[in-house]
């Protein structure tokens, strides 16, 4: 192992989780923080910590000088990026490299081109893999775009070719629309990732969200099954489940053997996720983009499969080979993750940072809480407002719902308002419990008033209340 002293380049619950898994390996962890920082979970658990620069992120998270400095200031031999901020900038990659620090995570050439969402299309039909009718690469501008939609059909979803979050894209169902629409997200792909380029695909109507989780060693690669987030807001996920129930075991197969193919054509290392559609009355899948990184959902595949995906990413950036052939990667169960974040759900979401109060956590062996606070942390209001994630498993997806259920009834964060109430109401809700969601689901649900419904009158008005 080549990685004696790991540097974390990221905040939050995500570095908590890489600070505890670096250890576990025996690895000693360097924690980056900005002045807003200081007092971070993360912080307090690393051996040491390395302050980068003020509170915004664009002069400390994404200050890629001060975060390789800081690393070779303090004897690090690698960088962990996270998720998000550098975590898919090849370019950070290519300048960990040249200070002699170990990147951990896929090389920069295998980042630029599936981080270029149509050059990862023209990837994956290079490998077989089956991708949205759309267009031939990226748009050369709105004529383009009229082209390519009149040989694809309308509606069309016009997309950031590159960056992810769900910015960069609009819907559009007819030329007038594209007309209007395609130069709206190409200058919101440029304010978000200093690229506006745009590509093209058919919209396919309430679609499931699949993505399989993979690991590769640069000539190997594995898969450890697949994820549902179909359940999503203004296209950020809300809540995530694995395996999918709405798959067979014979589509569940081919499309995992899919993410192995792809993974292996473009000579992966790391942990990675290949995300799909899946039209389920067709039973047909389509590869849309891969997360060359670490994902937010990624507790629910280590619960029902045992692997340990940071563990092992680690692992593979200190150069030792895949521990696992893919016979070794069973599923077992059923598990669900849903985000906590402090938003008001009865108030549009809004962002809700505070003074973390009384704390109770569930302890059980099918309960696991990832998180960044602890009681009298103090939010910071410069950064995203995931606060923990609740993972729940059971032996199926009824009893998995039924724990999550009880989980988040004694699940207590007082002092905030968190999106405790909205996983209540969609634990309880109907349709979820019987799988039939889609990814337009969410937010018809929620314009419908169904949250609002859900809650009880004390709760809406109770100052206590999560």
């Amino acid at each position: 192992m080549a990685i004696k002293r790991l540097f974390i380049a990221n905040r939050g619950e995500i570095a908590v989780r890489i600070v505890r898994a670096a250890k576990a390996l025996g690895i000693e962890t360097v924690q980056a923080h900005s002045e807003a920082d200081a007092d971070m979970l993360a912080v307090r658990l690393a051996d040491q910590a390395a302050c980068i620069g003020p509170a915004p992120a664009k002069a400390s998270y994404l200050n890629a000088a001060a975060i390789i400095a800081a690393a070779r200031e303090t004897g690090c031999d690698a960088i962990h990026p996270g998720y998000g901020f550098l975590a898919e900038n090849a370019t950070f990659a290519e300048a960990v490299d040249a200070a002699g620090l170990i990147f951990v995570g896929p090389t920069a050439a295998t980042i630029r081109m599936m981080g270029d969402k149509a050059a990862a299309r023209a990837a994956a039909i290079a490998a077989g893999v089956p991708v949205v009718p759309g267009s031939d690469g990226r748009l050369a501008d709105t004529d383009a775009a009229l082209v390519a939609a009149e040989a694809v059909g309308y509606p069309v979803m016009i997309k950031a070719a590159a960056g992810g979050g769900g910015r960069g894209i609009r819907i559009a169902n007819d030329p007038a629309e594209l007309r209007k629409l395609a130069p709206q997200a190409a200058s919101e792909a440029e304010a978000a990732f200093g690229d506006g380029g745009l590509y093209l695909e058919r919209v396919i109507i309430n679609a499931r969200h699949i993505e399989v989780q993979i690991l590769g060693d640069g000539n190997r690669a594995v898969h450890c099954f697949e994820r549902e987030c179909s359940l999503q807001r203004r296209r950020q996920k809300v809540w995530e489940e694995a395996p999918a129930a709405c798959l067979d075991d014979a589509t569940r197969a081919t499309l995992c053997a899919s993410a192995v193919a792809l993974a292996e054509y473009v000579g992966y290392r790391g942990a990675g996720t290949l995300e799909y559609l899946y039209d389920e009355p067709s039973g047909q899948f389509f590869f849309i983009e891969m997360n060359t990184r670490i994902q937010v959902e990624h507790p629910v595949t280590e619960m029902v499969t045992g692997v340990d995906l940071v563990a092992e990413m680690i692992r593979i950036a200190g150069g030792e080979p895949l521990s696992l052939a893919q016979d070794d990667i069973r599923i077992s169960g059923h598990a669900i993750e849903v985000r906590i974040n402090a938003e008001d759900p009865a108030n549009n979401f809004m962002p809700f940072p505070g003074v973390v109060g009384r704390m109770e956590i569930p302890e059980a062996p099918h309960i696991r809480f990832d998180g960044m606070i602890y009681e009298g942390y103090q939010i910071p209001p410069f950064y995203d407002s995931l606060l923990a994630k609740l993972i729940v498993s059971g032996s199926d997806r009824v009893q998995a719902i039924d724990n999550l259920a009880a989980a988040l009834d004694a699940l207590v964060i007082e002092g905030l308002k968190t999106t405790i109430p909205l996983h209540k109401a969609l634990a309880a809700d109907p349709v979820i419990r019987d799988g039939q969601a889609h990814t337009q689901f969410l937010e018809a649900w929620l314009a419908a008033g169904r949250l609002a419904a859900a809650q009880p009158p004390a709760a809406a008005h109770s100052p206590a209340a999560s």
